[in-house]
C-alpha cells in the first residue's frame, strides 16, 4: 500500500494528510525527540503525537511536549503541485492500527452526541505549507489502513497550494465562512474546508463539519468515526511549525431509544402519520411527521411500515433508520422520543429509487397501526 499511494505522489496527485502513515508503536515520553520515520509517542496519556514522515526519503525531526509537538529539523522538500513530504501530527482515535489510550473511537456516527476539539497553533514565516485539522471515517469500524472518507480542516495556508480536487462553494461552520474543496485522490474521498485567512488556534464542534458532509451525501449516519487529528502538511520549509495544545472529545449515546411498550395499546394506536415525499428518476426524499393524538404523551417510539419494491433508504436524520427487505424500521433520537398529546415529532430520510415511484400506505406505531393524515 505505501508503494502504490507514493507512486501517486510521484505522479503528482496531491494527496490527503496522512494518507500513507503507518504507525509503528514506539510510543515515547513527553519532551523527546522522534526522528523515526513513523515514530510516535504518547501525551497525556490520552493522545498521540506521530512523526509520520512518507514524501521524502529525508530527515525529519519532532520535539514531541506534553501538550503537543513542534518540528525541529525538515530537510525534505516536494515540488507544490504535488504531495507534501509529511503530516506530523496529533491524534485522538485508530490510525494505522495505532490508537490512542483509552478511545471509543471507532463509533458510529449516528452514536455520536457530542464530538468536541480545541487546538492551538504556532506558524512561521518564509515555508510553504497548510495547517490541517483531519477527520477520519469509513463505513466500517476500521482500525487499520486508509479510511474512504477524509474531511480536512485547513487553518492555514501559505504558498501555491491548493486542496484535492475543486471548489464546490462556500459553508459557515464554527462561526466562520469556509471554502469547500471536494475530490478524491483515488484512495479515497476528501472532502476541504478552507478558511480564508489563517487562524492560529480554534474551538469548535467536530460534529458539525461530519454532519456537513453527511448532508452533502458523502457519508450516512452508519458510518463510524474512526479519528480525529492536527497537524501540519509542510511542502518547503517548517522548522519551527508547532502544535502547542490539542484537546479532543467524543461522547456517545447519539440515538438513545427509550424501549415502547411491551405490550401495544389495543386497537389503532392513538396517532396519525403524514408521509411527503419528492422523487426523481433513480432516487426519492421522504418526510415523515407522526402526530400524537391520543390523550397522554408518547415516551419512546418505534415507527413500522414496508416501503414499495425499488426503494432503499440511503441515509436518515432524526432518526435511526433502518431496512430490512422492504420493512423499515425508523426510532426516535435522544430529543424526539417524548411526543405530548397533539404534538408532533418528524424525521426523514433519502433513497435510491428504482422503477416508478409510490408512496407506503400503512404505519405502525409501537405495534399499533396508526391513521394517515
Amino acid at each position: 500500500m505505501k508503494r502504490q499511494l507514493r507512486a501517486l505522489a510521484a505522479a503528482g496527485l496531491l494527496l490527503g494528510s496522512s494518507l500513507v502513515a503507518v504507525a509503528l508503536g514506539g510510543s515515547a515520553s513527553a519532551d523527546t525527540q522522534i526522528c523515526e520515520q513513523y515514530g510516535s509517542a504518547v501525551i497525556q496519556s490520552r493522545y498521540v503525537v506521530q512523526n509520520n514522515r512518507w514524501g521524502t526519503t529525508a530527515q525529519q525531526c519532532i520535539n514531541v511536549t506534553g501538550s503537543g509537538f513542534e518540528i525541529t529539523t525538515l530537510n525534505g522538500s516536494s515540488p507544490t503541485n504535488g504531495a507534501p513530504t509529511a503530516y506530523p501530527s496529533v491524534f485522538f482515535g485508530c490510525h494505522y492500527t495505532n490508537c490512542s489510550p483509552g478511545t471509543n473511537l471507532p463509533i458510529q456516527v449516528s452514536q455520536i452526541s457530542s464530538a468536541t476539539s480545541s487546538i492551538s497553533y504556532r506558524y512561521v514565516s518564509g515555508a510553504t505549507y497548510n495547517a490541517s485539522y483531519d477527520i477520519w471515517l469509513d463505513p466500517s469500524p476500521k482500525r487499520d489502513g486508509v479510511n474512504q472518507m477524509e474531511i480536512m480542516i485547513w487553518l492555514n495556508r501559505q504558498g501555491p497550494i491548493q486542496p484535492i480536487g475543486s471548489v464546490v462553494g462556500t459553508t459557515n461552520l464554527a462561526g466562520r465562512t469556509w471554502e469547500v474543496w471536494r475530490g478524491s485522490n483515488g484512495s479515497n474521498n476528501v472532502i476541504s474546508y478552507v478558511a480564508p485567512s489563517a487562524i492560529s488556534s480554534l474551538n469548535f464542534s467536530v460534529l458539525d463539519f461530519i454532519s456537513d458532509v453527511r448532508n452533502r451525501g458523502a457519508i450516512t449516519n452508519s458510518w463510524y468515526l474512526t479519528s480525529i487529528q492536527a497537524g501540519f502538511e509542510p511542502w518547503q520549509g517548517g522548522v519551527g511549525l508547532a502544535v502547542t495544545s490539542f484537546s479532543a472529545s467524543v461522547n456517545g449515546g447519539g440515538n438513545p431509544t427509550t424501549p415502547p411498550p411491551t405490550t401495544p395499546p389495543p386497537g389503532n394506536a392513538a396517532c396519525a402519520v403524514k408521509y411527503t415525499a419528492n422523487s426523481w428518476n433513480n432516487g426519492f426524499t421522504a418526510d415523515v411527521q407522526i402526530t400524537n393524538t391520543g390523550s397522554s404523551a408518547i415516551n419512546g417510539w418505534t415507527l413500522t411500515y414496508s416501503l414499495p419494491s425499488g426503494q432503499q433508504v440511503t441515509n436518515a436524520w432524526n432518526a435511526t433508520v433502518s431496512q430490512s427487505g422492504s420493512t423499515v424500521t425508523a426510532r426516535n433520537t435522544g430529543h424526539n422520543g417524548s411526543v405530548a398529546p397533539g404534538g408532533t415529532a418528524s424525521f426523514g430520510y433519502q433513497g435510491t429509487l428504482s422503477g416508478s415511484y409510490s408512496s407506503p400506505t400503512s404505519f405502525s406505531l409501537n405495534g399499533a397501526t396508526c391513521s394517515r393524515n
